[in-house]
Parts: C-alpha cells; sequence; structure tokens
C-alpha cells in the first residue's frame, strides 16, 4: 500500500472506533476535539512501520535527518517489512509512548504530536511534491504549528495518545496485509499474512477506489460523532 492509503486508513479506524472502544479499554469517553486531533495524528501513525523503508516517500518526511531515521531503523530491523510490520512492534510502540508520557510528561507529549504531524502532512499529501526543502521545510512548518494548536487542547498526558499509536500501526499491518507481499505480524516467525487484494502497490483499485472510500467514509464517520447534532456515543 502507498504511504497515502496507510495514512487515510489510519485516519478511518481511529474515526471508526473512537466513540467504542476508548471507553472499554482505557474507561474514558473522548471529547469531540480529542476525537478530531486523534484521527489526524492516527494518520500520522499509520506511517511508523515503513520507518524501515530507506527509500520510500515517507523517508523524506523531514529531509536529511529522517533519510538517517529510516536507513538506522531498517538496519536494526532487518530491512523493509520485517520486525516494524509486527505486532512486537504494534505493542512496542504504544508502550513506548505510554512510557515517555509518564516519565517525561508534556514534552514528550508534543514531540510525539509533532512527530506524527510530520507523517501525516505528508503522507496526505499537504506539502508541495519532491524531495527537497521546499517539502519538507513546509511540512516542519505546518507540524509546528499544527503542534502548536494541539498544545492548547492536549493534557500533559493523554492517554489516549498511546491508543492512537498503536491503532496507528495495526492499521498499517492491516493494510499490507491485503497485498501480496503480506506482513509477518508474528515477527521473529518468517510466516508472513495476507489476503490479497491489492495486487501491485498504487493499482487503480487501490487509488482510485478504496482510498477515496476510505476517505469519505473517515469524513462521514467524524461528521457523526463530532459534527451532528446528535453525536454517536
Amino acid at each position: 500500500m502507498m504511504g497515502h492509503s496507510h495514512a487515510v486508513s489510519g485516519a478511518l479506524l481511529f474515526a471508526g472506533t473512537a466513540p467504542y472502544l476508548p471507553p472499554v479499554l482505557l474507561h474514558t469517553h473522548l471529547q469531540p476535539q480529542e476525537i478530531l486531533m486523534g484521527t489526524v495524528l492516527c494518520a500520522g501513525a499509520a506511517l511508523l512501520p515503513d520507518l524501515d523503508h530507506h527509500d520510500g516517500t515517507i523517508a523524506n518526511f523531514l529531509g536529511p535527518v529522517s533519510r538517517l531515521l529510516c536507513r538506522f531503523v531498517a538496519w536494526i530491523s532487518g530491512g523493509h517489512r520485517h520486525a516494524t510490520h509486527s505486532l512486537l512492534f504494534v505493542a512496542l510502540m504504544a508502550v513506548g509512548t505510554w512510557a515517555g508520557i509518564a516519565h517525561v510528561g508534556r514534552p514528550f507529549t508534543l514531540g510525539m504530536c509533532f512527530f506524527l504531524l510530520t507523517m501525516a502532512v505528508r503522507a496526505l499529501n499537504l506539502c508541495p511534491p519532491g524531495h527537497g526543502f521546499h517539502a519538507w521545510g513546509t511540512i516542519v512548518a505546518m507540524a509546528a504549528l499544527g503542534t502548536a494548536a494541539i498544545a492548547k487542547f492536549i493534557p500533559a498526558a493523554p492517554g489516549w495518545l498511546p491508543y492512537v499509536v498503536g491503532l496507528g500501526c495495526l492499521a498499517h499491518l492491516l493494510g499490507d496485509s491485503i497485498t501480496k507481499q503480506g506482513a509477518p505480524w508474528l515477527w521473529p516467525l518468517k510466516r508472513r499474512y495476507e489476503v490479497v487484494l491489492i495486487k501491485s502497490s498504487g493499482n487503480k483499485l487501490e487509488t482510485e477506489m478504496l482510498t477515496p472510500l476510505m476517505g469519505a467514509g473517515t469524513i462521514a464517520l467524524l461528521w457523526l460523532t463530532v459534527l451532528a447534532p446528535h453525536p454517536l456515543r
């Protein structure tokens, strides 16, 4: 799946589960502004497993810094679609986010929001095309503005942020599992799991049907949960 599709799938999964799973898992009901923030941040989190792709679109979301980061992650994880495409990685990202919030506090929270926003801006094509400064400089500026806006509403220790990160990573695994390359959910076991619906990334089924449908679904769900007079709660 393309990065754009992964981001939209993360947004859809969060928007669809926000009224239901957080009350069960976190014993809290998310406020409308938290659902909106979570939807955007989950779009970014859905790109986290592809930090092992040193030559992909996401490798350039922070210019030379992200290229070095992705090369390092690819090296320690065994290459693309290995360790970072597993349930172990999902758990590590969620628990790591919880630990950062618990032990570092607001600086970690805002830093994570900025990091997720940079990936969301890149994947959702909200910046100029290309890999030069005009692209990643715009990404940094937009993510900084978004983080400043989020800082006005987000608490120092948002219990829902680890959920956002874990759910985004899970959305990525689900997306890759409908391609013929599959995903090694149970890594370090090598078996890959797939139900092939997309035979090649970026084909018409993905870009002209699946991704637009997921985008429309996300907007519809946000309307029902956040904007409608009688939200689903």
